[in-house]
């Protein structure tokens, strides 16, 4: 009897797989250009190995069985472990990154990060693009520096790191970023008493309205909020421009960069309004992984280059 590493290999299960699709050892034959013999062989050639039965033969057709879809599962993880693998030799060969994933906080310029791509793209040997794909991954507040440290992105943009050391990781500072007190002027916040009378308002006023809020995109438990009253009515959208958006429709007031808020400011369609609550400025950082030995991929390198040169900061924060 064959060893159950010799038979599960990718050619195994992928005949598994066409046979639980089509529904029949003889169709799954006829889709791979084998006799219907053989492919019967080989299912139960596995099924013995691991004392197991793959499909229910039962009915007419073959239907997969539990233990199989366990197997096609599990299976598709070791061949996704395998393109790992070939991707890192590649890596390590051509010293280009496979993919490059990049966490980009919704604060940040979409504009400029696409006018990014678009000069990486365009920065490959012999007039070709470089052979790393990029995946840019939208987040907001503490999902872009936890999709760092939890190893789904190589690279953030516009995490807030609170000073937090983690091994491996080095982080930069981007900039600062202010924030404002703004609403719709036909909010009714715009025309309360003390908007009017030009002094600062007081939690207990803002508390009566509804805030418009960002929600976290952390896939931990522990969530950041920031600026909602203890009892305030809530709308929370999924990143700042919608942010931005519900408050230009007067659905709720809340605290907005005040470089995304400014064309509106001046166009008339946002009022800024003072408040005894000090905004915030928080220090937005880039951030990467460091390898343990050898040198940075090429990739991330020239991102890093970019994010360098004060102006591309800027840009990212400011140009919206």
């Amino acid at each position: 009897m064959k060893n159950v590493r010799d038979l599960i290999t990718p050619e195994s299960l992928a005949l598994i797989r066409t046979v639980a699709t089509q529904g029949s050892m003889a169709a799954a034959a006829r889709e791979m250009g084998l006799v219907p013999s053989a492919v019967t062989y080989r299912v139960r050639q596995i099924e013995d190995a691991l004392d197991v039965l793959l499909f229910d033969r039962s009915a007419k057709q073959a239907r997969i069985t539990p233990a199989g879809e366990e197997l096609l599962q599990g299976g598709e993880h070791v061949l996704q472990e395998l393109d790992a693998v070939a991707r890192r030799v590649q890596r390590v060969a051509t010293g280009w990154e496979p993919q490059l994933t990049i966490a980009v906080d919704s604060l940040i310029s979409k504009r400029t990060m696409l006018e990014l791509c678009e000069a990486f793209f365009a920065c490959g040997e012999k007039g070709l693009p470089p052979p790393t794909r990029l995946r840019i991954q939208s987040e907001t507040l503490s999902g872009t520096w936890h999709a760092l440290i939890d190893g789904q992105a190589d690279l953030s943009i516009g995490g807030v790191v609170d000073g937090i050391a983690q091994a491996g990781i080095q982080a930069k500072p981007l900039g600062d970023v202010p924030f404002v007190f703004a609403v719709a002027p036909h909010h009714p916040l715009a025309n309360c008493p003390q908007a009017l009378a030009k002094q600062p308002l007081q939690d207990a006023v803002i508390q009566e309205h509804r805030i418009v809020a960002v929600a976290d995109s952390t896939r931990r438990k522990q969530s950041v909020t920031v600026g909602i009253l203890p009892g305030q009515d809530v709308l929370t959208v999924s990143n700042m421009p919608d942010k931005l958006d519900a408050q230009l429709r007067g659905l709720g007031c809340g605290f907005v960069p005040h470089c995304i808020a400014q064309p509106y400011v001046e166009s008339g369609r946002l009022v800024l309004l003072t408040t005894e609550r000090i905004p915030r400025t928080p220090r937005v950082n880039y951030a990467w992984h460091t390898p343990a030995r050898g040198t940075l991929g090429k990739a991330l390198s020239w991102w890093l280059a970019q994010l360098a040169q004060t102006t591309t900061r800027e840009a990212l924060l400011f140009k919206h």
